[in-house]
Protein backbone atom coordinates (compact mmCIF):
# COMPACT_ATOMS: atom_id res chain seq x y z
CA UNK A 1 0.00 0.00 0.00
CA UNK A 2 2.95 2.44 -0.05
CA UNK A 3 2.91 2.98 -3.86
CA UNK A 4 -1.00 2.05 -4.37
CA UNK A 5 -3.16 4.80 -2.21
CA UNK A 6 -1.23 7.37 -4.86
CA UNK A 7 -1.56 5.33 -8.04
CA UNK A 8 -5.26 4.87 -6.83
CA UNK A 9 -5.75 8.48 -6.29
CA UNK A 10 -4.79 8.52 -9.88
CA UNK A 11 -7.04 5.75 -10.50
CA UNK A 12 -10.39 7.95 -9.33
CA UNK A 13 -9.30 10.90 -11.50
CA UNK A 14 -9.57 8.88 -14.52
CA UNK A 15 -13.26 7.06 -13.46
CA UNK A 16 -14.29 9.85 -12.44
CA UNK A 17 -13.20 11.64 -15.24
CA UNK A 18 -14.53 9.28 -17.44
CA UNK A 19 -17.54 9.28 -15.80
CA UNK A 20 -18.54 12.47 -16.29
CA UNK A 21 -17.43 12.68 -20.28
CA UNK A 22 -19.87 9.92 -20.88
CA UNK A 23 -22.67 11.48 -18.94
CA UNK A 24 -22.21 13.88 -21.10
CA UNK A 25 -21.92 12.92 -24.27
CA UNK A 26 -24.96 10.68 -23.71
CA UNK A 27 -27.20 12.73 -22.30
CA UNK A 28 -26.21 16.66 -23.25
CA UNK A 29 -26.56 18.17 -26.98
CA UNK A 30 -23.30 19.25 -28.51
CA UNK A 31 -22.90 22.72 -28.25
CA UNK A 32 -25.06 25.87 -27.36
CA UNK A 33 -28.54 24.22 -27.70
CA UNK A 34 -28.11 22.07 -24.95
CA UNK A 35 -26.20 24.15 -22.74
CA UNK A 36 -26.62 24.05 -18.92
CA UNK A 37 -26.55 26.98 -17.28
CA UNK A 38 -25.28 26.16 -13.10
CA UNK A 39 -24.81 29.23 -11.64
CA UNK A 40 -26.67 31.95 -13.87
CA UNK A 41 -24.62 32.58 -16.80
CA UNK A 42 -21.07 32.36 -15.20
CA UNK A 43 -20.67 28.26 -14.91
CA UNK A 44 -22.51 26.48 -17.31
CA UNK A 45 -21.95 23.16 -18.71
CA UNK A 46 -21.30 23.08 -22.19
CA UNK A 47 -20.75 19.63 -24.38
CA UNK A 48 -17.86 20.69 -26.98
CA UNK A 49 -15.03 18.57 -28.22
CA UNK A 50 -11.44 19.54 -27.95
CA UNK A 51 -8.67 18.47 -31.22
CA UNK A 52 -5.77 19.39 -29.60
CA UNK A 53 -4.18 20.33 -26.29
CA UNK A 54 -5.77 22.83 -23.79
CA UNK A 55 -7.14 26.13 -25.21
CA UNK A 56 -7.95 24.21 -28.23
CA UNK A 57 -4.30 24.65 -29.42
CA UNK A 58 -3.34 22.25 -32.31
CA UNK A 59 -0.43 20.84 -33.81
CA UNK A 60 -0.22 22.00 -37.32
CA UNK A 61 0.37 19.23 -39.38
CA UNK A 62 -1.04 16.41 -40.63
CA UNK A 63 0.36 14.21 -38.22
CA UNK A 64 -0.14 16.42 -35.55
CA UNK A 65 -2.68 14.46 -33.47
CA UNK A 66 -0.98 11.65 -33.53
CA UNK A 67 2.32 13.09 -32.51
CA UNK A 68 0.01 15.12 -29.37
CA UNK A 69 -1.03 11.67 -28.48
CA UNK A 70 2.29 9.54 -28.72
CA UNK A 71 3.43 12.59 -26.54
CA UNK A 72 0.85 12.10 -24.04
CA UNK A 73 1.83 7.94 -23.85
CA UNK A 74 5.04 8.82 -23.26
CA UNK A 75 4.38 11.62 -20.33
CA UNK A 76 2.00 9.22 -18.94
CA UNK A 77 4.70 6.55 -18.68
CA UNK A 78 7.36 8.89 -17.39
CA UNK A 79 4.40 10.48 -14.61
CA UNK A 80 3.66 7.37 -13.64
CA UNK A 81 7.69 6.50 -13.06
CA UNK A 82 8.54 9.86 -11.48
CA UNK A 83 5.16 9.05 -9.05
CA UNK A 84 7.24 5.62 -8.37
CA UNK A 85 10.47 7.74 -7.76
CA UNK A 86 8.94 10.13 -5.56
CA UNK A 87 7.39 7.91 -3.09
CA UNK A 88 10.43 5.38 -3.35
CA UNK A 89 12.54 8.60 -1.94
CA UNK A 90 10.37 9.35 0.69
CA UNK A 91 9.38 12.93 -1.08
CA UNK A 92 6.77 15.10 0.79
CA UNK A 93 3.58 13.75 0.97
CA UNK A 94 1.65 16.85 -0.52
CA UNK A 95 3.90 16.37 -3.63
CA UNK A 96 3.08 12.70 -4.54
CA UNK A 97 -0.53 13.38 -4.09
CA UNK A 98 0.01 16.21 -6.54
CA UNK A 99 1.53 14.39 -9.11
CA UNK A 100 -1.11 11.94 -8.43
CA UNK A 101 -3.69 14.07 -9.42
CA UNK A 102 -1.71 15.30 -12.73
CA UNK A 103 -1.36 11.28 -13.48
CA UNK A 104 -4.99 10.51 -13.41
CA UNK A 105 -5.37 13.75 -15.31
CA UNK A 106 -3.26 12.41 -17.72
CA UNK A 107 -4.30 9.32 -18.67
CA UNK A 108 -7.99 11.03 -18.40
CA UNK A 109 -7.56 12.97 -21.65
CA UNK A 110 -4.95 10.45 -23.25
CA UNK A 111 -8.17 7.69 -23.24
CA UNK A 112 -9.83 10.58 -25.18
CA UNK A 113 -7.23 10.85 -27.72
CA UNK A 114 -6.54 7.15 -27.94
CA UNK A 115 -10.32 5.99 -27.96
CA UNK A 116 -13.01 8.01 -28.49
CA UNK A 117 -12.01 8.61 -32.50
CA UNK A 118 -13.45 4.76 -32.60
CA UNK A 119 -15.73 4.60 -29.52
CA UNK A 120 -17.72 7.81 -30.49
CA UNK A 121 -16.76 8.71 -33.87
CA UNK A 122 -15.35 11.97 -33.27
CA UNK A 123 -11.82 11.97 -35.07
CA UNK A 124 -11.65 15.41 -36.95
CA UNK A 125 -12.58 14.89 -40.95
CA UNK A 126 -9.94 14.03 -42.79
CA UNK A 127 -8.25 11.78 -40.30
CA UNK A 128 -5.88 9.38 -41.58
CA UNK A 129 -7.45 6.64 -39.06
CA UNK A 130 -10.17 7.05 -35.94
CA UNK A 131 -6.92 5.50 -33.73
CA UNK A 132 -5.04 8.33 -31.84
CA UNK A 133 -7.26 10.68 -33.06
CA UNK A 134 -10.02 11.06 -30.79
CA UNK A 135 -11.21 14.89 -29.65
CA UNK A 136 -10.93 15.03 -25.81
CA UNK A 137 -14.70 16.01 -23.96
CA UNK A 138 -14.86 19.06 -22.36
CA UNK A 139 -18.03 20.43 -20.16
CA UNK A 140 -17.32 22.85 -17.20
CA UNK A 141 -17.60 26.28 -18.80
CA UNK A 142 -16.74 29.39 -16.75
CA UNK A 143 -17.78 32.42 -18.00
CA UNK A 144 -16.10 35.37 -17.05
CA UNK A 145 -16.65 37.35 -20.36
CA UNK A 146 -17.41 36.00 -23.98
CA UNK A 147 -17.71 38.63 -27.09
CA UNK A 148 -15.89 40.21 -29.96
CA UNK A 149 -12.27 41.28 -29.61
CA UNK A 150 -12.43 44.93 -30.55
CA UNK A 151 -11.24 45.58 -33.82
CA UNK A 152 -7.62 47.52 -32.84
CA UNK A 153 -6.33 44.48 -30.94
CA UNK A 154 -3.29 42.98 -32.62
CA UNK A 155 -4.19 39.73 -34.40
CA UNK A 156 -6.70 38.77 -32.43
CA UNK A 157 -8.94 42.38 -33.55
CA UNK A 158 -12.64 41.12 -34.41
CA UNK A 159 -12.47 38.04 -33.48
CA UNK A 160 -14.73 36.07 -31.11
CA UNK A 161 -13.57 35.10 -28.09
CA UNK A 162 -14.35 33.63 -24.41
CA UNK A 163 -12.06 34.68 -21.47
CA UNK A 164 -12.41 31.19 -19.63
CA UNK A 165 -11.69 27.89 -21.75
CA UNK A 166 -13.91 24.86 -21.65
CA UNK A 167 -12.05 21.74 -19.52
CA UNK A 168 -12.82 18.34 -18.21
CA UNK A 169 -12.10 16.85 -15.24
CA UNK A 170 -8.70 15.70 -16.31
CA UNK A 171 -7.85 19.38 -16.97
CA UNK A 172 -9.10 20.32 -13.58
CA UNK A 173 -6.40 17.87 -11.67
CA UNK A 174 -3.72 18.69 -13.75
CA UNK A 175 -4.72 22.73 -13.17
CA UNK A 176 -4.55 21.92 -9.13
CA UNK A 177 -1.87 19.59 -9.20
CA UNK A 178 0.16 22.08 -10.73
CA UNK A 179 -0.96 24.91 -9.08
CA UNK A 180 -0.65 23.33 -5.79
CA UNK A 181 3.15 22.48 -6.76
CA UNK A 182 3.75 26.02 -7.87
CA UNK A 183 2.49 27.67 -4.61
CA UNK A 184 4.76 24.90 -2.30
CA UNK A 185 7.50 24.41 -4.37
CA UNK A 186 9.86 25.69 -1.20
CA UNK A 187 8.05 23.04 1.07
CA UNK A 188 8.28 20.53 -1.64
CA UNK A 189 11.69 20.94 -2.68
CA UNK A 190 13.45 22.95 -0.22
CA UNK A 191 12.90 20.05 2.14
CA UNK A 192 13.61 16.99 0.16
CA UNK A 193 16.38 18.64 -1.00
CA UNK A 194 17.67 19.32 2.45
CA UNK A 195 16.78 15.81 3.77
CA UNK A 196 18.68 14.28 0.71
CA UNK A 197 22.37 16.47 1.85
CA UNK A 198 21.84 14.98 5.52
CA UNK A 199 21.84 11.21 4.49
CA UNK A 200 25.47 11.10 3.48
CA UNK A 201 26.21 13.20 6.66
CA UNK A 202 24.23 11.01 8.67
CA UNK A 203 25.27 7.92 7.56
CA UNK A 204 29.03 8.95 7.82
CA UNK A 205 28.07 9.17 11.56
CA UNK A 206 27.20 5.95 12.01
Amino acid sequence: MKYGKYYLAALAVILVDQAVKLIVHYNMEMGMPGEIHLIGDWLKLHYTLNPGMAFGVELGSEYGKLILTLFRLVAMFGIGYYLYYLVKNKAPKGLIWCISLILGGAIGNLIDSTFYGVWFDNAPYGSSTPWFHGQVIDMFYVDIWEGIVPNWVPILGGKPMSLWPIFNVADSAIFVGVLLILFNQKRFFGEHHEEQKQKPVEQQGL
